[in-house]
């Protein structure tokens, strides 16, 4: 059985990056929760379109971390809506409306937000046992 050492700095670098990776995803989040209601521009023209973080596990101080890679379109189809009056209506009155699901968003906002806290954590008990340990051996 391979022995377990503690890295408190690697531990706190992998915990930074889990930080960065939800903080990208609430930026990615809350920009598909403004634009839920963005229609196109243009008379049958194509809505704001979701997108979807993709994430990557990254080394980190001789551990796995993760990282946000990119950010891809949600290839899922638009809602349509019957509202002949609205300047993005197609010939035949219906608006094409963004793949956005404001639960869902919210949801995956409430999960980003419990990730981003937990590493948080994650971060503050490694600095404590570091600080005891340090006071463990000044004494």
């Amino acid at each position: 059985m391979p022995e377990i050492r503690s890295n408190p700095m690697a531990t706190m670098a992998v915990a930074a990056s889990a930080l960065r990776a939800q903080q990208g995803r609430m930026r990615v989040i809350a920009e598909n929760i403004a634009n839920a209601n963005s229609t196109a521009r243009t008379p049958g023209g194509d809505p704001y379109r979701r997108q979807v973080p993709v994430f990557q596990p990254t080394p980190v101080q001789g551990a796995e971390g993760v990282q946000m890679l990119r950010v891809d379109p949600d290839q899922s189809d638009f809602k349509t809506e019957y509202d002949p009056g609205n300047p993005a209506a197609d010939a035949k009155g219906y608006v094409k409306m963004p793949n956005v699901n404001s639960l869902v968003e919210a949801l995956d906002m409430k999960e980003a937000q419990r990730a981003y806290e937990a590493n948080l954590n994650v971060i503050e008990t490694a600095r404590a046992m570091e600080s005891r340990t340090l006071d463990l051996l000044r004494k």
